[in-house]
């Protein structure tokens, strides 16, 4: 397995990031010290962090402290929380401070041998996405952006589903974390009832027959302050973190919570590979979050109403209108309750 970046070669804001803890203050005497540079080059990326929306403290004669619930990515927790039979299907692991799209940066390497694994997480993403080219806003420490590129011998014919499948493993992923109220929402979004937590962007490279490398990305709300809640609703999408989920003795483990859904995402990875979307259908439907629900559907410049009525075996939702039921693939719909 290849590894990214070492901690001798990140730049300095992410080094004096990952020298800072949530849990005590650090003076900028100790970090610059552990780092070996400068105290005056500690304040200059202590500024970088706060131009960066991490919410810090500083304490005359006490020093810095992360704002509650922030720690950095560690790429060793996280793979010696895998267990051996999943972290030997990694082929490469990367972390890294600031990538303009984890996608994007899995999308430009060569494919896995199939079977395998590329993974890259990024503290923070400068041109995230999701779906229909929305951003997704992600400062340091306060999301999971993850991605992992897959391989397959041949193209899966339900290949538009694996995104709802892999809705699944995540919600599992969480679910093992003691959050409990997460649903989905079509096409590929992972909700609560006041508003998103999560999304997952699937994107393909694939010819008519033979390999297809496919790369899921997620960006998920782990920790946020009040005013990057407030920027997320201003684009149009109320948001919850999932520190915001859990009561207030309990902090998010980011690291913890990457390998949980690595491992639920490589079953799932497997189960599809054997069986298609039917290996999951069953549990995305537990977790409807619109089933039963008047929605709007955007189809380009139309909007079609009615009554959401689950998914059929290719993971399109079935919608109940006034001229019966239609089928919306994933490709060229939007979906919101009626009335948002």
């Amino acid at each position: 397995m290849s590894h990214g970046m070492t901690t001798a070669t990140a730049p300095l804001v992410q080094r004096v990031f990952q020298a800072l803890s949530a849990m005590e203050f650090r003076s900028g005497e100790q970090v610059a010290s552990s780092l070996q540079v400068t105290r005056a080059a500690v304040w200059k990326a202590v500024e970088q962090l706060r131009e960066l929306q991490v919410p810090l403290e500083a304490v005359a004669n006490r020093g810095y402290r992360l704002g509650p619930g922030y720690a950095a990515l560690e790429p060793a927790e996280i793979l010696q929380s895998l267990a051996p039979v999943c972290r030997q299907r990694i082929a490469t692991f990367e972390t890294m401070w600031s990538l303009p799209s984890t996608n994007d940066y899995l999308l430009g390497l060569s494919p896995p041998a199939p079977g395998k694994l590329h993974v890259a997480l990024a503290e923070c993403q400068t041109a995230g996405r999701g779906r229909r080219g929305r951003a997704w806003i992600a400062p340091p420490g306060g999301s999971i952006c993850l991605s992992f590129g897959w391989t397959f011998a041949e193209l899966p014919p339900d290949i538009a589903s694996l995104a709802l499948a892999m809705g699944v493993c995540t919600q599992r992923a969480i679910a093992e974390s003691g959050i409990a109220a997460v649903r989905l929402k079509w096409p590929n979004d992972l909700v609560t009832a006041d508003g998103k937590l999560a999304g997952i962007l699937l994107e393909l490279r694939a010819e008519a027959s033979g390999p297809a490398y496919v790369v899921v990305g997620m960006g998920i709300n782990a920790v946020l302050p009040a005013d990057e809640l407030a920027a997320i609703a201003a684009t149009g999408t109320r948001a919850v973190d999932l520190q915001s989920l859990v009561d207030g003795t309990t902090t998010i483990n980011r690291n913890r919570l990457i390998a949980a859904i690595l491992r639920e995402c490589v079953a799932g990875l497997l189960a599809f590979e054997a069986q298609g979307f039917a290996a999951c259908r069953g549990a995305w439907l537990e977790l409807d979050a619109l089933r039963g629900r008047q929605v709007n559907v955007q189809r380009g410049n139309e909007i079609v109403r009615g009554l959401a009525r689950g998914i059929d075996s290719h993971g399109q939702l079935l919608l109940e209108t006034p001229d019966g039921v239609i089928a919306c693939s994933s490709g060229d719909v939007s979906v919101r309750p009626a009335g948002n």
